[in-house]
């Protein structure tokens, strides 16, 4: 295991961002925290979360996907992509790094395999971070993700114990990472780092949320849940705004819209959210009429159809965004709990 003290650690973000993109939690002007290009002066925020998660460095809000321009008879077909340069993320929680692997499982692990998300899991090292202060929306450990980080997380697990950063390598991008910044890293003994696990996980078992009942999510109730009178109460408040999605590390929707641009076509894939009345709009119409339908194919799919579809892994992970950010307070929890405490299921 290697160290740098916490004071020092500038030192390795100065080491690194020399020598390839490295981007970290850092401070907003809202109060809270995003993840931003490291730049000299630039400072780790002590948040736990950012607003939103890591996944938009692998799957961006809005991406150029190919242009297209008709002269004559003559199709010209453009692809946008360039060569990506090596980069890292610093500071990720072991719920985002969580999320990478539901993604992974349409995009890398199912045919055909998305280039554009792969070319950039390919080139991004993730550190995680474990979670010294999980806070009372944090439920990540309801599906057995461990915010202590002693089962591994990302290419390099990280801790802050004992005023020093803590960091073992978990994959060869993890153990490249280490050789390029061992100038600035000491050997050291894991006693601080075991005692740190400790700590964290004392705290999360004290959390509200710590073990939520998910024994009616394991498929052999799928028609009694969806056909299930829980959904008139969990949706009745909601506005569709989308925000749930946005937030979420696991949401992975998006639509395709082509733009004339005046000399061409660009076609771009940007989010789309399925608590939009207009979300897979086919000709005829929307297949989901109402918000009480959209709503349960959200919960469904993140309870039910992902694990069903991906040997038991859920499409949530319990990182809290949602509960913190809904303008309404409807979120998952709620209808876990709903869920569980019905007499029709």
């Amino acid at each position: 295991m290697l160290s740098i003290s916490k004071d020092k650690i500038d030192s390795l973000f100065e080491l690194i961002g020399s020598k390839q993109p490295l981007y970290l939690p850092v401070d907003n002007n809202s109060g809270n925290a995003d993840f931003q290009k490291w730049e000299k002066g630039t400072k780790l925020s002590s948040a736990l979360k950012t607003v939103r998660s890591a996944k938009d460095f692998f799957f961006p809000k809005t991406e150029h996907m190919v242009s297209y321009q008709l002269i004559g008879k003559e199709v010209t077909v453009t692809d946008p992509r360039k060569d990506l340069e090596d980069f890292v993320i610093f500071g990720v929680r072991a719920c985002d790094a969580k999320g990478f692997d539901c993604i992974d499982g349409v995009y890398l692990k199912m045919d055909p395999v998305d280039s554009y998300y792969k070319n950039r899991r390919d080139h991004g090292t993730v550190i995680t971070l474990a979670c010294n202060e999980p806070v009372k929306t944090c439920f990540c450990s309801t599906y057995g993700i461990d915010a202590t980080l002693d089962k591994a997380a990302g290419d390099v697990s990280c801790w802050e114990a004992d005023g020093n950063y803590y960091f073992q390598a978990n994959t060869e991008k993890g153990k490249a990472f280490l050789e390029n910044a061992k100038s600035v890293l000491s050997d050291a003994a894991d006693s601080a780092v075991e005692a740190c696990k400790k700590d964290i996980s004392a705290k999360i078992e004290k959390l509200p949320f710590a073990h939520l009942d998910l024994s009616k999510f394991q498929g052999k109730d799928m028609l009694k849940i969806f056909n299930s009178k829980i959904w008139d109460k969990v949706s009745e408040a909601c506005v569709g705004c989308g925000t749930c999605t946005y937030v979420c590390p696991t949401c992975m929707c998006f639509d395709v819209r082509d733009f004339n641009t005046g000399n061409g076509i660009k076609q771009v894939r940007c989010w789309d959210s399925c608590m939009y009345n207009d979300f897979t709009q086919m000709a005829a119409e929307n297949p989901r009429h109402t918000q009480k339908e959209r709503s349960r194919q959200r919960f469904m799919h993140k309870l039910m159809y992902y694990p069903m579809a991906h040997d038991g892994m859920y499409s949530c992970v319990g990182c809290g965004r949602c509960l913190e950010s809904c303008p309404v307070n409807m979120n998952i929890v709620k209808v876990i709990k709903a869920v569980q405490e019905s007499d029709d299921i």
